[in-house]
């Protein structure tokens, strides 16, 4: 049997995935001879040794003891006692993970969920980088380690919050284009000999999921939690394994959540959610195979060679036309978002159109807050997760425009979904940007409206690849980033839903500097006259 016949084996795809030291540098066994080489070090210096006078004193060579301190090489027992005599210390000590008891700041350090959890390697930063500056300079790196506590604290910011950040910064690295996932799922349509032309039909997908994977799909009990009803599918492992699907859920969503399960057994991603959406984050490992997982899903549901012929007409359009976005939902089946979310994976590699944003807003009925629930932005226009959660975003931006105009229909839980282009000219910087969103009512809560927008920054390279962007149909609105930050006056702007509090801040100190600055000048100059 092939591995793809054999749940949970994938040599090719997924045979590095799940090492206990892949990303985040926990403590584990693969890492101790890094933590043995950081305590060597630490009690050599500690007792004003060189490397040569330890090695006289315990008649190991120096080449050996600069092994075991650089973590190659981990001693064994006799030798750890040998060490641990020269050095005046147990040899519990030298081989425990604790460093001289709870007030070391190296214990400290190591036990920080902020060094044991943040994917170090993702960005180039090995295990032993991190001892090795922790073992030089254990004082800076614990003050360190207590600002990001002290930065928790004073602004609710949790490690999740530093994760979802990580994260981030690694797509962005890539452009969030991931060939080995693309590849992946080549070759499971290949070896499974699914037709690579979409759409990819539900039943195909139920049926490999219940009879290669052996799993028992149901659609009734999560029904009858409440507190659950916002939730698209919990995974309960077992013998055999069980998905609880939502039964309010669409085609298109179930097909994508079909279509990770697929992913996480394919890539062999054995630390992974038990429900989504997420209940709480528990490592970044999980948080890593989540995000492949549906990278993975995405990429079936919309293979990368049909899809991008498919854009490319689209975007040779002369005139912005709903109905051939809408042709593009019905030939892949899939739901807006899923489309957009696949625009930012492909569009900047394959045409070159990287100045690209994705935003998700949701709106509560009979309440007149939105709340922006997910970005990815490689854009330079704006900074998306750098606007406060209290902020009021611009109300003329294009998500929110359309969940205003589908909260006024007389039944906005049922109403058909409304979908809308609108150029929108930022004010401060004078860029432009080309965004396309839709809005509809959300599929598990009757209460609440969802709205999801792509959006392009307008260049000379986006002008040259979309031929409909200046189609005079499409409205050009000047927008800002939020209420807050906004200098319009209530006369130029009657959608104004807060004060420009941080607009006032910014001209208030920009007038002290500028006295600031005169006040130097001016001094200066009457001190170089005398």
């Amino acid at each position: 049997a092939t591995h793809a016949e054999k749940p949970g084996i994938c040599p090719k795809h997924g045979e590095n995935e799940n090492k206990e030291d892949d990303y985040p540098m926990a403590l584990n066994s693969n890492n101790l001879r890094f933590i043995m080489g950081l305590k060597l070090k630490q009690y050599r210096l500690k007792r004003g040794y060189s490397l040569k006078e330890l090695a006289e004193k315990t008649g190991l060579s120096i080449s050996y003891l600069s092994e075991i301190e650089k973590g190659k090489k981990y001693p064994k027992p006799e030798k750890i006692l040998t060490l641990a005599r020269a050095l005046g210390v147990s040899f519990d000590t030298l081989v425990t993970l604790t460093v001289d008891g709870e007030s070391d700041p190296i214990h400290s350090i190591l036990s920080s969920p902020v060094v044991q959890e943040f994917p170090f390697r993702m960005f180039g930063v090995s295990i032993q980088d991190v001892l090795n500056l922790i073992t030089e300079s254990p004082e800076k790196v614990s003050a360190l380690v207590r600002t990001f506590r002290d930065i928790e604290q004073s602004y609710a910011m949790r490690m999740d919050h530093l994760l979802l950040a990580a994260l981030r910064a690694y797509q962005h690295m890539h452009l969030n284009y991931f060939q080995e996932q693309e590849e992946a799922v080549a070759g499971f349509l290949r070896e499974n000999r699914w037709p690579p032309a979409p759409p990819v039909e539900e039943q195909r997908l139920r049926e490999y999921v219940t009879q290669r994977l052996g799993y028992v799909i149901d659609e009734q009990s999560l029904a009858h939690y409440p507190e659950l009803q916002e939730y698209r599918s919990v995974w309960v492992d077992g013998a055999p394994p069980r998905l609880l699907l939502n039964p309010r859920l669409s085609s298109s969503q179930k097909k994508f959540i079909l279509a990770r399960e697929i992913a996480f057994h394919y890539l062999n991603l054995t630390e992974r959610p038990s429900t989504f959406s997420w209940l709480k984050l528990e490592s970044f490992a999980q948080l890593l195979n989540n995000f492949k997982a549906s990278y993975f899903a995405g990429a079936l549901l919309m293979p990368r060679e049909h899809f991008l012929e498919d854009v490319q007409r689209f975007f040779e359009q002369p005139r912005w036309d709903e109905g051939q976005f809408l042709a593009l939902l019905h030939r892949y089946q899939v739901t807006p978002e899923m489309l957009f979310y696949r625009f930012s994976e492909l569009l900047p590699q394959f045409f070159g159109i990287r100045d690209i944003f994705f935003l998700r807003f949701h709106h509560r009925m009979g309440s007149q807050q939105y709340q922006l629930t997910k970005s990815f932005n490689l854009s330079s226009v704006f900074n998306s997760n750098g606007i406060g959660f209290q902020e009021h975003h611009c109300r003329r931006w294009l998500s929110i425009r359309l969940l205003k105009q589908l909260a006024e229909a007389p039944t906005a839980a049922g109403a058909a979904p409304l979908l809308a282009a609108q150029r929108s000219r930022f004010i401060d910087s004078g860029k432009r940007v080309l965004m396309i969103a839709f809005a509809r009512p959300a599929a598990l809560n009757p209460h609440l409206l969802l709205s999801g927008t792509v959006g392009f920054l307008i260049d000379e390279l986006f002008m040259e690849k979309v031929r409909f962007w200046d189609d005079p149909a499409i409205p050009e609105i000047e927008v800002n980033e939020s209420c807050e930050r906004c200098g319009l006056t209530p006369e130029q702007c009657a959608d104004r839903a807060a004060p420009a509090t941080i607009f006032h801040q910014q001209q208030e100190l920009r007038l002290r500097e500028k006295a600031l600055h005169q006040l130097i000048r001016d001094v200066q100059s009457v001190h170089s006259k005398t």
